[in-house]
């Protein structure tokens, strides 16, 4: 792998770990700011916000990178230049616009949801939490395409960045609202969740002045670019640039409202799904455990994939324009394998521990643990699906990624009725499974038809990091059934005690062992025996 995608791999993943790491933790006190019941209240405002941000933002971050870095690699940096310019301002246009039609659709959106008396919220509450998320739309846009810019010219630090205090500013925020309305305002869990929404347009203030900071920063040196610029030799007009990445925008946008989608698929039918078979007085909140509060621990795998995609896609497409075939195939040949060697042990530990986390950040719920163990191994797919979309766009095979994308999805809305009146939640993740599957297992297709990449190699090695996890999952269960030992009651506490010590067993046997048959230093280099070094030396 190329020392540029791997080192922006890492900062990025690195990032979007601390931002989802926060973006995990800070559900425990809001949770038990407004209660069990308001966290369904709260995604019911995020799954059409997303929705509609992927339109506003048009899959601006990837799409730029993607057309700055295939100019850049060709010298032309001013083509580059001029997007982003003419960009900023087609941002804050759509952005407008979308805040719009969101505020005004928030109503038909909530006559959709709610589709039973017997369910918690009303229609005024659902529509109103959806009014005040709509206001980030309007800054969010501008954040994006500034991110996709930075990482045309490989620079990954600003969008790690920018996402990280973003998130940090905007969980304040949300906390902080939602304290003042409920212990000061003595108001009802219904206004907090709605001040709690309406942080994310603070947290994209606060994303958009870092991304200033690091213009500031990087100018002279984009400006010594520019004056070096060359001409291709191409009339490259604003129609035509437009008309070029025009090609990009559909399955960017597409791959960015995929898991919206996803979960918009279940926002309206689960509820209508459930009544039928007279649980309506619980879908909100089962479906607040499926689409908030498990979802957020499923995204956690999922980001080392959205790590190698962001960074999988300017290389690629500099390989691709260069015609470097060996260069295509060996990023493949890692990235796969450092994705799965990352991202499976983290699936394995959210099951085995499903219990004691629900536990430790929630409360004890049983159904709540059950959606967790369930839920946790989509993140597998979803990881796979934006790492072969990624190098679908990096060879220039967009089209089919529209395709496969919309096959998964269509698959998803055709079973997850009955799946949902047969089997409730689990139906929801089945459906999921079944979408994702399909559409992963099509991409992969293609891939190996287009590039007739077969890799025995690569197949040996993920073998041997399933046999590392089956002996890592063993560690972890005899490691648990020991702790039992100790009584059976759980607390908060003792579930912190018990996700911490079997954490810490099962990297130890991962990393160990990985260590000591040579994987490690297989996957990650010359690198991995300096951090040992270190650690040998500090020891």
């Amino acid at each position: 792998m190329s020392s540029s995608l791997m080192r922006g791999t890492a900062i990025l993943t690195i990032g979007l770990f601390l931002s989802k790491a926060l973006g995990l933790f800070y559900l425990i006190p809001l949770y038990a700011i407004v209660g069990k019941e308001s966290m369904g209240l709260y995604q019911y405002a995020y799954i059409p916000y997303n929705l509609f941000l992927s339109v506003a933002i048009s899959g601006a971050p990837l799409a730029i990178s993607k057309y700055v870095s295939k100019y850049n690699t060709l010298g032309d940096y001013a083509t580059g230049r001029r997007l982003m310019k003419s960009g900023m301002w087609i941002m804050v246009f759509t952005g407008f616009v979308t805040f719009m039609t969101l505020y005004w659709m928030a109503e038909p959106i909530a006559q959709i949801v709610r589709s039973d008396e017997e369910q918690i919220y009303t229609l005024d509450e659902i529509a109103s939490v959806i009014r005040w998320v709509s206001f980030a739309l309007i800054i969010v846009p501008m954040l994006s395409i500034s991110r996709g810019f930075f990482q045309g010219y490989n620079k990954m630090e600003p969008t790690a960045v920018s996402q990280l205090i973003e998130q940090i500013v905007r969980i304040a925020a949300v906390l902080g609202g939602a304290a003042f309305v409920i212990y000061i305002m003595n108001g009802t869990p219904a206004m907090a969740i709605n001040f709690a929404v309406f942080a994310a347009f603070i947290g994209a203030l606060a994303g958009l002045g870092v991304l200033y900071y690091y213009w500031k920063k990087y100018q002279v040196e984009f400006d010594i670019l520019l004056d070096k610029s060359v001409s291709t030799g191409e009339n490259i007009t604003l129609a035509s640039m437009y008309k070029e990445i025009f090609g990009y925008l559909v399955p960017f946008i597409l791959i960015g409202i995929i898991d919206p989608l996803y979960q918009f698929v279940d926002m309206v039918t689960f509820n209508k799904a459930m009544a039928s078979i007279g649980l309506a007085s619980v879908s909100d909140i089962y479906l607040g455990m499926l689409n908030l509060l498990t979802h957020k621990f499923v995204m956690i795998p999922v980001m080392v994939a959205t790590g190698f995609s962001m960074a999988l896609i300017p290389v690629m497409t500099s390989y691709y324009t260069a015609n470097n075939k060996k260069g295509m195939t060996d990023s493949l040949d890692q990235t796969f394998q450092i994705m799965m060697y990352l991202t499976v042990p983290m699936v394995i530990g959210l099951v085995a521990l499903s219990d004691e986390l629900y536990t430790f950040l929630y409360e004890k719920d049983a159904i709540g643990a059950q959606v967790l163990a369930e839920h946790a191994p989509i993140s597998i797919l979803m990881g796979l699906y934006l790492v072969t979309c990624a190098i679908l766009q990096g060879i220039d095979r967009h089209k089919w990624i529209i395709v496969t994308s919309l096959v998964g999805l269509l698959v998803k809305m055709l079973v997850n009725i009955p799946l949902i009146q047969q089997f409730e939640t689990t139906g929801a993740i089945i459906g999921k499974a079944l979408g994702y599957g399909v559409t992963v297992g099509l991409n992969i297709l293609i891939i190996v038809k287009v590039m007739d990449y077969h890799s025995k190699h690569v197949l040996r090695r993920l073998t041997l990091i399933m046999l590392l996890n089956v002996v890592m999952w063993i560690a972890v269960f005899f490691t648990l059934q020991g702790l039992n030992l100790f009584g059976e009651a759980m607390t908060r506490g003792k579930a912190f005690v018990y996700v911490f010590i079997t954490a810490i067993v099962g990297m130890v046997v991962y990393f160990g062992l990985s260590y000591k048959i040579g994987l490690l230093q297989k996957l990650f280099g010359d690198r991995i025996e300096r951090i040992v070094g270190k650690l040998k030396g500090r020891a």
